[in-house]
């Protein structure tokens, strides 16, 4: 796993990091799935914090070639921030925050995700506002392509990562061994809900392999899956609210 994100130019981003923003750099870090051992050369995201000291124009020119660069291998764009927000902003992203905090490579600077007090009086009802308005928007672009598979199937797939994020969250918050890779937040969630959540499963399946439906599955398999997704949303409704 290490060569292949190295292949992807990981430490490359650094030395162009450092380059562009030396003493102004006060930590660069790599999470999300790359970071959890749960990293797909075709399918996920390298996921990248750059805490600056400060951001103004003068530093958001000095990123636009880096920005450039790291896009054209592929890669979503580095999300910025300054310590002063990142400190600040624990309360209302505890969901990214803790996970930063529990799964991270640090590429440069300080860790400074180890050390925030991350706010979670609102993690619950965060959880369940996520679940819910992707939910939502899902449902709204899967309605502009009902006519197109192929389309359809790349909506889902793309989604999935997202609603398992969550589902590890709906663990957490249900008081439950905390899950990392995909296929195991969907098998406990099933176990905690009840339910298979196979078309959730199928999905993801889909979205490892590569291996795509027959056009006239797809329908029901949308169907399925979005059932499967309220039933993970239904099971962070029905915990305390306190």
């Amino acid at each position: 796993m290490e060569k292949k994100l190295d292949d992807l130019n990981l430490q490359a981003l650094a030395k162009k990091l450092d380059e562009a923003f030396g003493s102004g750099i006060v930590s660069v870090i790599l999470y999300g799935s790359a970071a959890a051992d749960d990293w797909q050369e075709r399918a996920s995201d390298l996921n990248i914090l750059c805490v600056l000291k400060t951001i103004s124009t003068a530093e958001m020119k000095r990123a636009e070639p880096i920005f450039q660069w790291w896009a054209k291998q592929g890669n979503v764009a580095p999300v910025l921030m300054t310590e002063a927000e990142m400190t600040h902003s624990t309360d209302c992203f505890p969901i990214e925050f803790h996970d930063i905090q529990e799964r991270r490579r640090v590429l440069m600077g300080r860790d400074l995700a180890a050390e925030l007090p991350i706010d979670f009086r609102y993690h619950r009802a965060f959880v369940e506002r996520e679940l819910r308005s992707k939910q939502i928007r899902l449902r709204q672009k899967a309605v502009e392509l009902l006519g197109q598979p192929e389309r359809l199937v790349k909506l889902m797939t793309d989604s999935i990562s997202t609603f398992c994020a969550l589902g590890r969250h709906a663990l957490i918050l249900g008081k439950r061994p905390a899950k990392w890779k995909k296929q195991e937040v969907l098998a406990a969630m099933g176990e905690a809900t009840g339910e298979r959540l196979g078309a959730a499963q199928r999905v993801l399946g889909i979205r490892e392999s590569g291996k795509k439906p027959a056009a006239q599955e797809v329908l029901g398999l949308l169907d399925e899956y979005l059932r499967d997704v309220d039933v993970i949303a239904g099971f962070v409704d029905s915990l305390d609210k306190q």
